[in-house]
């Protein structure tokens, strides 16, 4: 049966939708069942929401307060919130401006000695210094050439040759052997010294960059304080992210 009804469906015409006939175009388009479709959910939207609307309307309590009936008011038919009153005074605000210049500074101060001691500890050298200069020297003097041939300067100095080429921390090798297991030098604890020694540096160089930060919000600080003076000024300068803007004030003689 169902063989008979798929040869009855072959032989069957493909249904094929009205085209636009040209004695129906002065009457406009004929609708398609997709037209239909977007037509009718535009219509059921726009029920729904006025279903919605007629029973927040009806649910809606007569005695509701809103904090917006009591800060804003009818200006022109149209609702404007109320200007807030100012809560501060400018003098109240230079006071609490001077405020936060002193925290900022304490804070400052407290990271500068931080980073102070570490470079204490770490024995870090400028890195400012230029290259053709001169750098610090160790001469060794030997009594004959043999001895220049053969000399050894991790031998020389008791110590690793890993540890060579170090200016700061070069422990010899007793130190080494006391620290380690079993009385031998452990590379793992020469690795670890040095893990140890990086891991300081990223939090000097953290430290110094933190009060460099704390350094320029004072300044943009303090010139914000100063903007509130009633002074004619120019600005010189835009602010960045790095420095504060920079303004010229005129010169007022102080009595």
């Amino acid at each position: 049966m169902s063989s008979f009804r798929k040869a009855l469906k072959s032989k069957q015409r493909d249904h094929k939708e009205r085209s636009q006939l040209g004695f129906r175009k002065q009457l406009g388009l004929l609708e398609k069942k997709k037209d239909y479709k977007l037509r009718a959910d535009d219509y059921h939207r726009k029920q729904k929401t006025l279903m919605a609307l007629r029973k927040k309307a009806m649910d809606k309590n007569p005695d509701e307060f809103h904090f917006k009936m009591i800060h804003s008011q009818l200006k022109d038919g149209v609702h404007v919130i109320k200007p807030k009153e100012e809560e501060m005074t400018e003098e109240q605000k230079k006071v609490m401006r001077t405020q936060d210049i002193r925290y900022i500074e304490m804070k400052r101060v407290s990271e500068m000695k931080k980073v102070e001691r570490l470079k204490s500890e770490l024995h870090l050298l400028d890195n400012d210094e230029d290259d053709d200069e001169k750098k610090n020297k160790h001469v060794f003097f030997v009594d004959s050439k043999k001895e220049v041939e053969d000399f050894d300067l991790a031998t020389h100095l008791n110590t690793v040759p890993e540890l060579v080429n170090r200016t700061y921390n070069r422990p010899t090798i007793q130190t080494l052997e006391s620290k380690s297991i079993g009385g031998a030098v452990d590379p793992r604890q020469i690795k670890k010294l040095a893990k140890q020694r990086k891991n300081q540096y990223e939090v000097l160089s953290q430290r110094i960059d933190r009060e460099k930060k704390m350094f320029v919000i004072s300044q943009k600080i303090q010139t914000r304080k100063d903007l509130q003076d009633k002074v004619r000024k120019i600005k010189v300068r835009k602010e960045t992210e790095t420095a504060p803007a920079i303004y010229k004030f005129e010169a007022k003689r102080k009595r």
